[in-house]
């Protein structure tokens, strides 16, 4: 990291999507929240939604048209039983994708979890200027994103390159 360069605090957006977790026995969005007020990023909105696609979309597609929100990250739904549908609600609104993240991230996670990691279908990208990053429900699987692979990304002094120095150029035709 460049100690040159001043730190860029983000506004960043949580969904958790569950169909069982409310604000009070939530987690993964409390794990994710913590990680980046504790960095020094600032929270627009945290929301908890069932899995239905069309929910996921809604408040997804509202944080992408707000001005406000740079990142949005979502915790849940990414795994592969019939309720799983993040990827799916997601994709669709997604201008670019990141595959580098969702590789990476499965990398990161064979270290602690083994094989089961190819149940995962983490995801991100950019949808209208906004970063969207799709995590597993497991807090310690947001961790592990936020820790080993969001966090640097999010900071502009990280050298080589990070994400938001790209940030001005997202919109370009």
């Amino acid at each position: 990291m460049s100690k040159e360069k001043q730190f860029i605090p983000l506004s960043i957006a949580v969904l958790v999507i569950s169909d069982t977790r409310t604000e009070s026995d939530d987690v993964s969005g409390k794990t994710l929240v913590e990680c980046l007020v504790d960095t020094g990023h600032q929270l627009f909105e945290k929301a908890i939604v069932p899995d239905n696609i069309y929910q996921i979309r809604a408040v997804v597609s509202n944080w992408i048209a707000a001005n406000a929100v740079n990142v949005i990250i979502s915790t849940g739904g990414t795994g592969v039983t019939g309720r799983d549908g993040t990827p799916e609600a997601i994709t669709p609104l997604l201008d670019k994708v990141l595959d580098g993240f969702g590789e990476t991230f499965r990398m990161l996670s064979y270290q602690d979890i083994k094989t089961s990691t190819i149940q995962s279908r983490a995801i991100a990208g950019v949808a209208n200027g906004t970063y969207i990053f799709c995590l597993p429900g497991s807090s310690g699987a947001c961790r592990t994103a936020w820790n080993s692979l969001i966090k640097e990304q999010l900071d502009f002094r990280t050298r080589p390159c990070n994400l938001v120095q790209l940030m001005p150029r997202l919109m370009e035709k």
